[in-house]
């Protein structure tokens, strides 16, 4: 299958640099890679410039203008471009496994979305991989084990039959789209993210709950897909289930009301939706 890799970015391109050196040491390469540009600064153009020459698949740059935190629809615009069969969502502070995109192809299925997770590596650790190190993917490596969300260290390492098993007995985790893939069809079918959800939060797991209002199942990503998150302060808000914020009620909305659709989504982008299919 057809496999489209699109990375949301916003004004880091020393860690963009990183990850798409980890997407090109990739034993199962993408089929295209789709830069989700979020209204960056012209250095994170340059970044990606060097990569487009520098990769064996096409490197697409999609940039919006900067107008807040609007990475529902930055994503949307990625998926729209996108012609792969199959449609797998990273964050530009994510150094990959060299199996991430293979993993995230050995256990797609019709009927299922996949969700990853993330190795957060500490502040001296996320210097030392920015300054050129290489990421270590062992319960040994230098990360905070104890964050919410953040991977475990009982699963910091790669297992293809332990994630098997796990993907097939346990339904996926907290929703993270720094770290997820879906058929580009599912995604299609439901519009894709809501446009309305605009600043940090609930955008993916207003998402993941029409994709399962649809029927579909979300399965967890553990010893496969592993990926390195670099250290960055957060933008979250102190409580990021507080209902008080627009994002959230939109969030409790699809819930309640099971809805499966949102009518601010994929199809407001025509233009990238026409652009012909990769060979």
């Amino acid at each position: 299958m057809k496999i489209s890799l699109a990375v949301l970015t916003y004004n880091w391109p020393e860690a963009l640099e990183r990850v798409l050196e980890s997407v090109a040491a990739q034993r199962r390469m993408p089929d295209e890679i789709l830069i989700a540009d979020d209204g960056s600064r012209p250095d994170t153009a340059e970044v990606v410039a060097r990569w487009q020459k520098a990769l064996p698949v096409p490197v697409r740059h999609l940039w919006q203008e900067d107008r807040g935190f609007r990475a529902a629809r930055c994503r949307n615009r990625a998926i729209a471009a996108s012609r792969g069969d199959y449609v797998i969502l990273l964050d530009g502070d994510m150094i990959l496994h060299p199996d991430f995109i293979g993993d995230h192809e050995m256990l797609a299925e019709p009927g299922f979305f996949l969700q990853g997770g993330r190795l957060k590596a500490t502040v001296a650790e996320s210097k030392r991989l920015l300054a050129g190190g290489r990421p270590v993917f062992a319960p040994w490596i230098d990360a905070d084990f104890d964050e919410f969300d953040g991977t475990r260290r009982q699963y910091a390492f790669r297992q293809p039959q332990l994630a098997r098993w796990k993907a097939r007995s346990r339904s996926g985790g907290r929703v993270m789209s720094c770290n997820m893939s879906f058929w580009r069809a599912d995604l299609l079918k439901v519009n894709g993210f809501d446009e309305r959800m605009e600043g940090y939060g609930a955008e993916d797991r207003e998402l993941a709950a029409r994709l399962e209002n649809t029927g579909l199942r979300r399965r967890a990503l553990k010893w496969a897909a592993l990926a390195v998150h670099l250290w960055h302060n957060s933008r979250a808000p102190p409580d990021v289930d507080d209902m008080s914020l627009p994002n959230n009620r939109l969030f409790q909305a699809t819930r309640t009301q099971k809805i499966t659709r949102c009518e601010h989504g994929i199809d407001g982008h025509p233009e990238l939706l026409q652009d012909p299919v990769i060979s």
